[in-house]
């Protein structure tokens, strides 16, 4: 940090160049924020943010294995379990029978699931995004991707 506290140019994105605050600090204080706006934004639906995570997946990748849902949800079996268990007795989910491995179970997302999702992105979008413009929306989001890949 330079004497009149601005940031010194080491080129870490530890900076933004425009105060004290880095560039990670901000990124952390709008996690929280997320967060919470997140929890604000399920209460409607009565869904837990572990719920919404598998029905992001299970949307996104299509029919799978129980033990390849909590790979992905980096969780234990047993709270992959736990989450599906929740997710189905309320119709947002189902599972089946693999037809390739008796033992295995698979797991997919339901018509209603899919409609509950579909509320819970406009919701979300309006409540945490809707400052941005559609631009500025855009290139966060490619930002974001490329920092996740």
């Amino acid at each position: 940090m330079t004497e009149d506290g601005g940031t010194t140019g080491r080129g870490d994105g530890s900076g933004d160049g425009s105060g004290d605050e880095t560039l990670s600090e901000a990124f952390w204080s709008v996690a929280r924020q997320l967060r919470h706006t997140s929890q604000e934004t399920l209460a409607p639906w009565d869904i837990t943010p572990a719920q919404l995570r598998a029905l992001r997946v299970l949307m996104r990748r299509g029919v799978m294995r129980l033990s390849e849902l909590s790979d992905h949800l980096h969780i234990a079996a047993r709270s992959a379990t736990e989450v599906v268990d929740a997710l189905e007795a309320r119709g947002l989910a189902q599972r089946r029978s693999d037809p390739d491995d008796r033992r295995a179970t698979l797991v997919e997302v339901t018509e209603p699931g899919l409609g509950v999702l579909e509320a819970i992105r406009g919701t979300e979008a309006g409540r945490v995004f809707g400052r941005l413009s559609q631009e500025d929306r855009a290139h966060l989001a490619r930002i974001l991707r490329q920092l996740r890949d």
